[in-house]
């Protein structure tokens, strides 16, 4: 049975994803290679959803209370700058869940409410896309938006870090994206997920980045 831990709360939050960053990097041993440029760049929030996010369903991840105003004021900063933000819900019928459903045995019905964006979010005005797998470029037009709107740069937060976020971010990567993860604004079951993620990510994929970082950037390019 995986181990779920509060590793983020809205108290630590701060102190923690700095310290992740600073070790994760030393750990990596490799310099910047990638720098955000918000004008070529969108925002992308991953299954933030009530089946993950409500106390209440049994994949309540503990963390995810604590990314919630992160990824608010990201999608409230993309927003006023007229940028893309992309939201995904992962949805499955018996048909399409393939693995997934061999994997875990329960599918995330399009006709439950568990299944919903949490409201937090206001999602009529961002780009919405139904995912069936991890991957969300997987079976959906995100590489077709991305590219009609010359898109170069996915900013990617949401859960689970080391599920989808990860697998998003890897094919991105292969698809000539590039990406930074947030680590303030993903969250998945425990530490150990969330690091390994990061350390992966960092190693060969993506620049690992804080929320704070991402909306100076927006502010300084506008200025």
């Amino acid at each position: 049975m995986t181990t779920k831990e509060k590793y983020f709360s809205p108290e630590t939050i701060d102190d923690k994803a700095s310290q992740m960053l600073i070790i994760t990097k030393n750990a990596i041993g490799r310099t910047k290679t990638q720098e955000c440029i918000p004008q070529k760049s969108a925002l992308i929030v991953i299954d933030m959803q009530k089946y993950f996010c409500d106390e209440s369903s049994h994949a309540f991840i503990p963390s995810s209370p604590a990314i919630i105003p992160k990824i608010k004021l990201l999608v409230d900063n993309y927003k006023e700058k007229n940028l893309p933000v992309i939201f995904t819900q992962h949805t499955n019928t018996p048909e399409n869940a393939g693995m997934m459903n061999k994997w875990w045995g329960d599918v995330i019905s399009d006709t439950s409410q568990i299944n919903e964006i949490i409201p937090e979010f206001n999602v009529k005005e961002a780009y919405l896309i139904k995912k069936s797998q991890y991957d969300a470029f997987y079976n959906t037009d995100l590489e077709d938006y991305l590219r009609k709107n010359n898109i170069s740069q996915l900013v990617i937060t949401g859960v689970m870090t080391h599920l989808c976020c990860e697998t998003t971010a890897r094919t991105a990567f292969t698809r000539g994206f590039e990406t930074f993860l947030c680590i303030d604004s993903t969250a998945t079951y425990n530490e150990s997920f969330h690091t390994a993620a990061m350390l992966n990510l960092a190693h060969g994929f993506s620049e690992l980045t804080l929320s704070g970082e991402i909306c100076r950037k927006l502010h300084h390019e506008s200025q």
